[in-house]
């Protein structure tokens, strides 16, 4: 996802433009870039790699002035390259341009543009805004850019400087986020809240196809087509030290010990004060909707993908609906079976990703009704949604997500148990220890945080090793395909997980001496059958870690090295044996010298298809 920061006021806009794409750095980039108005003229410095090659690049080329825009880019047309870098601009040099997204028509832009004896100079859709921007150009800015969202197609979150309108900035969206910050005799365009949080709280967050025409001393807000929008502020009420590290030596570590407080906070007025009951004031359901309720379709991505499977194993248990869950990516391609009475459930931490977007605009485009999980009340999936449950995890900056996971599976519990409680589904005594269970689930989450260095020491041992396996049953398989995952992505060791009845069916072949194999073990009712499954991985000299609830002396003897978890509700086990896998891949990828919160080829929000 790139990152796009944008400035017009009295500060030096390099060193504003800079700091706001190092906040945004953990987005994801191959490149860099900047343009701003210097003694009257347009000028652009780009680079590819990390920020510190254009730093190196601004000494040799200095930029002075006071309006400008940078861009982090993550190539998505065309290799990673200084020229393939944003901003682009046209063959005059009047105007240049950043841009999140796709423009899907820009092969017939181009070709059209070319014919009239344009030049281009880079492989990027983008460029062809910026030709397109000449073409259309008729002296008025603001009507030139309306003319422009009239002709591109697809998505994108745009923003424009003219060295003709030297003290205006233009910013339009479609399905790409934005915001604009408010200053004082300055304002600011974003891609995300951090990349400006240090110089203003306030902010506008633009809605699918608006532009906002921006100068120092106001900002204006439009549809697309011209018409003139009245737009609310937010304020934004987190701290900025919540996107530091605070001390920890990466993101992700610190994000892992935020947990217990993101599920205290997910937690927090949704369960009433004698837990007896959980409250879902989010919810706005029609009476009679829950009733006729046939079935719950989950949609996500990657981790939410698998808080998704979570997800269908608990409503089905305690609500009694079939549930399918769909990676987002194939969902709109398979036509999914639907009727009147289906509920679309999406996850996404970002409320951004492309994917998900897209299927829940069909659900909503078919006349279904769309739950939203999301970790970003501003979000797109958050706005376009019919109901929305926010996590309380905060900012999570480092690549792989962990704080966001559990929160997700926190909601999911939550509307899982609501739906039972509403159907009339659950007996009291049963209801009590979920619900309390559910409450204690923080301070579980802090006493595993307390094993750190023991998965450390096992995570250094075998961090050389090329082949690792995660195996479970029942909802110890649905955390073992997150657990594979995230030692996969940010330490690079090949993982793969496993349902344990089913290395019988091939697997086994891969398991030779020596190999890790990691052991889920905190579904009771299937505690004997994966013991079972263990024995036939050491019977081939796996080398074997098992994970399982404190007070468990049987389990040390089939393996080779126990980790006991506190005592929870097996149903309730996935919150809790997560984080000693996220951690493993932590320690692992640190012993292995990766870059742990920018993992190579991946970025934090995936906003294209």
């Amino acid at each position: 996802m790139c990152g796009i920061v944008g400035y017009i006021g009295m500060r030096d806009v390099k060193e504003v433009v800079l700091e706001g794409l190092r906040k945004l750095e953990y987005r994801g980039y191959d490149s860099a870039g900047i343009a701003a108005i210097e003694g009257g003229k347009l000028k652009v410095v780009k680079a590819v790699g990390r920020l510190v090659n254009l730093e190196d690049k601004l000494r040799q080329q200095p930029i002075q002035g006071h309006v400008g825009i940078g861009h982090t880019r993550w190539a998505t047309h065309g290799r990673p390259s200084d020229d393939n870098a944003h901003p682009h601009q046209d063959c005059s040099g009047r105007f240049a341009v950043i841009h999140n997204g796709i423009v899907e028509n820009y092969l017939s832009l181009r070709e059209e543009l070319i014919a009239k004896g344009h030049q281009f100079k880079s492989e990027t859709d983008t460029e062809v805004v910026a030709h397109l921007i000449e073409d259309l150009y008729n002296g008025d800015f603001f009507q030139t850019m309306v003319a422009v969202g009239r002709r591109i197609r697809g998505a994108y979150a745009l923003v424009v400087m003219s060295q003709n309108d030297p003290d205006t900035l233009i910013a339009m969206r479609k399905a790409s986020p934005l915001i604009v910050g408010l200053g004082d005799g300055e304002n600011f365009v974003a891609s995300d809240i951090p990349a400006i949080l240090q110089y203003t709280r306030d902010v506008y967050i633009l809605d699918d196809g608006e532009m906002a025409v921006v100068t120092k001393t106001r900002v204006e807000f439009y549809t697309l087509a011209g018409e003139p929008v009245d737009k609310e502020t937010l304020r934004v009420t987190w701290d900025a030290i919540a996107a530091e590290r605070g001390g920890y030596d990466h993101f992700m570590l610190k994000e892992i010990h935020e947990q217990p407080k993101a599920i205290r906070d997910t937690l927090t007025g949704r369960l009433t004060p004698d837990l007896n009951r959980v409250v879902l004031s989010e919810l706005h359901w029609q009476p009679g909707f829950l009733e006729g309720l046939d079935r719950i379709h989950i949609v996500a991505c990657g981790t939410a993908w698998h808080a998704g499977l979570v997800g269908k194993a608990i409503i089905e248990h305690f609500a009694k609906i079939p549930v399918e869950v769909d990676v987002a990516s194939e969902y709109r391609y398979r036509d999914p079976l639907q009727t009147d009475h289906t509920l679309v459930l999406v996850i996404s931490q970002s409320g951004e990703t492309a994917d998900t977007l897209a299927a829940l605009r069909l659900a909503k485009h078919r006349g279904r009704r769309v739950l939203a999980i999301t970790n970003v009340l501003g979000s797109s999936v958050a706005r376009e949604a019919d109901d929305v449950v926010v996590t309380w995890a905060g900012p999570e900056i480092a690549v792989a997500s962990t704080k966001a996971y559990t929160t997700q599976l926190v909601a999911l519990y939550l509307f899982a148990i609501y739906l039972a409680q509403e159907k009339v589904l659950l007996d009291p005594q049963e209801e009590s220890r979920l619900l309390h269970a559910l409450y204690a689930l923080p301070q579980a989450a802090e006493s595993v945080l307390d094993s750190a260095p023991q998965i450390q020491q096992f995570a250094e041992q075998y961090a050389k090793v090329h082949d690792t396996f995660f195996i479970g049953r029942g909802l110890d398989f649905a955390v073992a395909l997150e657990g594979s995952l995230k030692l996969k992505e940010i330490s690079y060791i090949h993982a793969e997980a496993y349902a344990a009845g089913e290395m019988k069916h091939g697997t086994l072949a891969l398991i030779t001496e020596g190999v890790p194999v990691i052991a889920l073990t905190t579904q009771t009712a299937l505690y004997d059958k994966t013991v079972s499954n263990i024995k036939e991985v050491k019977a081939r000299d796996a080398f074997v870690l098992g994970i399982t609830w404190a007070g468990d002396e049987v389990l040390k003897k089939s393996v080779d090295q126990v980790l006991y978890l506190p005592v929870t509700d097996p149903l309730l086990a996935p919150v809790v044996t997560v984080i000693p896998l996220q951690l493993l891949a932590y320690y692992a990828a640190v012993a292995r010298g990766n870059d742990v919160d920018k993992p190579r080829n991946l970025a934090k929000s995936v906003t294209v298809e």
